[in-house]
């Protein structure tokens, strides 16, 4: 039973030797092509730049009010009439009893069109802030496919680091369980030569089966963390690829460079300011209300009407045509106070979004100094985490010598071996959540796209 067990720890080693290299030759993903592939089928995005479309449709010409409005209509009508016309004993000119006349069938038909402009030629300035407004909030819309876009960028990033450390975390299992088989194989020959007893082989078993599983495990997260990255740029979710693992941290001075323009470049704060533009806007298109309108008016009309004949005139055709120029002027002098209570809650809206601005800077002012000093900690974490690898290293060095002279025990090695592991594992994380502090300062600073694209 014990050599059944030994011999499956052997296979599952050299199953998993074998299914790593394969996964070394699968296409390279680059930071730089995940970001594209996201901007290009990323549905969070899409969505964000329809929205966007729209908000540019709005401020065309054609939906300003500047334009003038024209209107053309058209119709006929047709009546059919019988009549009978009695003279009752009337003479005609010879003297002799007029007959009724009886008409049948008698048709009347109408025609007509006609065409009404009308022009706003002053309405106390709304049109024009309006447009403006909506012009503001076309650029508030691409703010936010930004922020989107940035959003979803920290997102994919932080999916693809995480690929990253699975993948350096197979790495180092596969390294862990090379030294295990070796260990192993050794107990075995140790074993057969009567240097140790079973309890050796049957040990090196165990840490085989752990080894195994910890490969199994982490193939599985990775193979589930890819589809989470596949999922982010809307592409086939069991499509494979591997990672670049290599990081590289920005210069200390380019972030601080970064941070003093946040002000300038953070999409939060230059949403709060497109909103508080756009609430100034309602004001003053409210208050145009308040002011006389100016409208002028022209229309063109054609008529045509065919009678048939009566008992006292024959048929007759007429057509008639008429053109009218006007102006006219309106002011609603008092509307009930429905625009003097708009007016005051657009003031109390404009007032509360200079507010909620000052609250957002003070809030983004606290993010970046929060995303700053985890920044800063992850970095100096790396560091020590690189030290204490190293040390670990020499350590297990040590100790794969004077285990191999006998002068410690398997279970000492082992010891060494887990430090070891654990301490590459810590560094993994700890690299990766650095950048990823890194790329979430970005974020803040507004220079995240800039860095990647």
């Amino acid at each position: 039973m014990n050599k059944l067990a030994y011999g499956l720890g052997i296979l599952m080693c050299f199953a998993f030797a074998k299914a790593y290299p394969q996964q070394s030759i699968d296409t390279l993903l680059s930071r730089e092509q995940a970001v594209a592939l996201m901007l290009q089928s990323n549905y969070d995005i899409k969505i964000a730049n329809n929205t966007e479309t729209i908000a540019e449709n709005n401020t065309s010409i054609l939906n300003s009010g500047y334009l003038p409005s024209l209107q053309g209509n058209a119709g006929t009508s047709r009546d059919e009439n019988d009549s009978n016309t009695d003279f009752n004993g009337a003479l005609d000119q010879n003297g002799v009893s007029r007959g009724d006349i009886e008409i049948n069938n008698a048709q009347t038909t109408q025609y007509n069109a006609g065409l009404s402009l009308n022009y706003v030629l002053f309405d106390g300035l709304g049109r024009f802030y309006n447009f403006k407004r909506l012009k503001e909030q076309y650029q508030l819309s691409q703010l936010q496919v930004r922020s989107t876009i940035e959003s979803t960028t920290v997102q994919l990033m932080s999916v693809y680091l995480e690929i990253a450390r699975l993948t350096e975390n197979v790495n180092v299992f596969e390294q862990n369980l090379d030294i295990s088989k070796k260990r192993a194989q050794r107990a075995q020959y140790q074993f057969d030569y009567g240097q140790v007893n079973k309890l050796e082989i049957l040990n090196a078993q165990v840490d085989i089966n752990t080894d195994s599983i910890n490969i199994m495990n982490t193939q599985q997260q990775l193979r589930n963390t890819k589809r989470d990255l596949n999922l982010l740029m809307n592409r086939e979710l069991n499509a494979n690829f591997a990672v670049d693992t290599t990081v590289v941290l920005q210069n200390v001075l380019v972030i601080d460079s970064f941070l003093e323009k946040v002000t300038e470049n953070n999409v939060r704060l230059l949403q709060s300011e497109s909103t508080l533009q756009i609430s100034d806007y309602d004001i003053k298109t409210t208050r145009a209300l308040l002011l006389p309108r100016i409208g002028l008016t022209g229309s063109y009309g054609w008529n045509q009407s065919i009678n048939p004949p009566t008992a006292f005139f024959p048929a007759t055709t007429r057509t008639a045509s008429n053109i009218a120029i006007g102006a006219n002027l309106t002011w609603d002098i008092f509307d009930g106070g429905r625009t003097i209570t708009s007016l005051r809650n657009a003031k109390m809206a404009y007032e509360n979004e200079a507010l909620f601005k000052g609250q957002l800077e003070q809030e983004v002012a606290r993010d970046v100094a929060n995303a700053k000093g985890n920044y800063d900690n992850a970095l100096a974490i790396y560091r020590m985490q690189e030290k204490n690898v190293a040390t670990n290293t020499s350590n297990f060095e040590r100790s794969q010598e004077r285990f191999k002279l006998g002068q410690v025990s398997s279970i000492e090695f082992r010891q060494a071996q887990v430090n070891l592991l654990n301490a590459e594992m810590v560094k993994n994380l700890a690299k990766y959540d650095a950048k990823l502090a890194e790329y979430q300062l970005l974020q803040f600073s507004g220079q995240i796209l800039n860095i990647l694209l």
